[in-house]
């Protein structure tokens, strides 16, 4: 579902500015989960504590900016590059951790970071006259998410989920409509059901995802996780007649077994 999402992003980016399919997929998502998590009987209170308030407003800054990227790199690169640099997180995460919350890095960790960041070379190609700048910004995309998902782990010793859900929901809405001011365009219906269809399947992708998670570890879910970078190779061929030359499908490899290594690694066995 996250290729079919990126697919969407790519075909709403033909008429539609970056900001404003930003925002019409925060406030799908604001729609469509509101009445979930304010109805869900979990006695959570949503009312955070006041020292958890720039937490809640940094993951948001993070997470939206990272979307900002990747919705950018989505429409500037080929599907499967875009949706390949932005699965890099896992190779981020480690280092983040290890810099703000003091958490241990497993030797092993350290080796299967080092070969990701091989295959983003490959990828990348530095130095090489197919090198391309918007390659950056997808990488940059997927260093904002490291730093929203590692400001998650941050908040849950204390926020429960569906706090956090909420206040990234509500403040990713608040915040991507301050653009609107200078690039509002009004949608026409073709490129508004786009964006609807852009916001049903991001809140599925995640709901399937999350739901995924609880019940598998992430050694498990992981390799099916990656299977999108797949999935948006063949969308990009069938549709935008795109191919993959051979050192960008190297750096596939290595970036994707570098990240289920990591996770098998972090996971604890489970007896």
């Amino acid at each position: 579902m996250f290729a079919v999402l990126g697919a969407l992003v790519r075909l709403a980016s033909s008429t539609l500015p970056n900001e404003i399919i930003v925002f019409f997929r925060n406030v799908f998502a604001l729609l469509f989960l509101m009445p979930i998590l304010l109805h869900r009987r979990t006695g959570v209170s949503i009312r955070a504590p006041r020292s958890m308030v720039p937490l809640h407003l940094f993951r948001a800054a993070t997470g939206l900016s990272a979307m900002y990227c990747y919705f950018y790199s989505l429409a500037h690169m080929k599907l499967a590059e875009a949706v390949l640099l932005s699965y890099t997180s896992p190779l981020f995460i480690p280092i983040i951790a290890f810099l703000w919350l003091r958490e241990p890095m497993d030797r092993r960790v350290v080796r299967a970071v080092l070969v990701g960041f091989a295959g983003v070379l490959f990828i990348l190609k530095p130095g090489m006259g197919i090198f391309q700048p918007v390659s950056l910004i997808a990488l940059l995309a997927a260093v904002l998410a490291s730093l929203a998902m590692v400001s998650i782990r941050r908040m849950s010793f204390s926020e429960p989920p569906g706090r956090i859900v909420f206040y990234y929901t509500l403040f990713s809405t608040l915040i991507s409509a301050l653009p609107l001011s200078w690039a509002w365009q009004t949608p026409g219906r073709p490129a508004f059901l786009v964006l609807l269809l852009v916001g049903v399947v991001a809140v599925a992708a995640q709901l399937f995802m999350t739901k995924g998670y609880s019940l598998a570890p992430a050694s498990v879910v992981v390799p099916f996780i990656y299977a999108a970078v797949v999935f948006a190779a063949l969308i990009g061929w069938i549709f935008w007649g795109e191919s993959l030359d051979a050192l960008t499908a190297a750096g596939a490899v290595l970036i994707c077994s570098a990240g289920v290594i990591a996770a098998r690694i972090q996971t604890p066995e489970q007896s």
